[in-house]
């Protein structure tokens, strides 16, 4: 028997659907005018009344900030440190997020205790710099690495993600003559991947988006991280878009490219620049956020 909609029906998909219509644009259009203030000359941009499309479309903002011969240096230490960092960090914090996991892990207590103290407080900068620099870590690619093995909230995530999994899987691993490291590797982790591509793609952001390491722990310029390069190319834009509003030290075609790229154009640039990677690589992990967390796997 086909179900006929009654007027209350209609009104309620009405409301729903507007209401995604409403969250759709206010998270997608701020995207979107970034994206179109990139294409967009910088005086033009300042005058304002841009929404949809550029009005004035231009590559220059793109082609200031790729004229830079650090970025593609910085670009390799960006891939090799969130490519590195996050296959590293995932396996050290997931290890010690099941170990903790367990109730009859000894000084388990006193571990928790250690976790929510590191969380919460720090040691301040200065001691942070010269933990760095006694390890030997300063201008070494691990200082991108080390430091960032465990993330505290990310092992919070992961054990109470652990703790849900029934003890039954792993007693009948056991009895099959298992080890604790070979169930975390044949059991673990292949009915975990929703929480595994999680905090995969946290750390991977985090090491993407780093930029304070590099400029505090690192002075060897091929050791740069591209976010630290845009950073500088952001600050160099604000400058020369104050020396073109002044009029200091600048000749007339350096104060005519300074009022075509703007720090606001330059700004959204390279927002874009650092944004697009992960967007590329978010829809590959997004099938496993909506999977069940025990598929295929024994209930209780």
């Amino acid at each position: 028997m086909r179900y006929r909609k009654t007027f209350e029906d209609y009104a309620l998909d009405t409301f729903v659907y507007l209401l995604m219509i409403i969250v759709i644009v206010a998270t997608v259009y701020p995207f979107w005018y970034s994206a179109v203030i990139s294409f967009n000359n910088g005086m033009d941009a300042a005058r304002g009344g841009i929404y949809l499309w550029p009005r004035m479309f231009t590559f220059e903002n793109y082609r200031a900030v790729f004229s830079s011969d650090q970025i593609f240096s910085g670009f390799i230490v960006s891939v090799s440190r969130t490519i590195i960092g996050t296959l590293t960090g995932l396996a050290f914090t997931s290890m010690f997020a099941y170990a903790i996991a367990h109730t009859n892990l000894m000084f388990k207590k006193g571990y928790m205790i250690l976790l929510l103290i590191a969380m919460y407080f720090s040691g301040g900068m200065i001691p942070y710099f010269l933990v760095i620099m006694n390890l030997g870590l300063m201008n070494n690619f691990l200082v991108y690495i080390i430091p960032n093995l465990l993330g505290i909230w990310n092992a919070i995530i992961m054990r109470s993600f652990f703790r849900e999994i029934p003890p039954s899987l792993e007693e009948a691993a056991r009895i099959d003559g298992a080890n604790d490291f070979y169930i975390f590797i044949k059991v673990i982790i292949p009915i975990s991947t929703p929480v595994f591509a999680t905090i995969a793609l946290f750390i991977g952001v985090m090491h993407w988006n780093s930029w304070f390491d590099a400029a505090y722990y690192v002075t060897n310029r091929s050791l740069k991280t591209l976010a630290f390069w845009l950073v500088e190319i952001i600050k160099q834009a604000s400058i020369h878009s104050m020396n073109a509003t002044t009029g200091q030290d600048m000749t007339r075609e350096a104060m005519g490219a300074a009022q075509n790229i703007t720090a606001e154009t330059i700004r959204m640039s390279t927002m874009m620049i650092v944004v697009i990677p992960i967007l590329c690589v978010y829809p590959f992990l997004q099938r496993y956020f909506v999977k069940g967390i025990m598929i295929g796997s024994l209930k209780e």
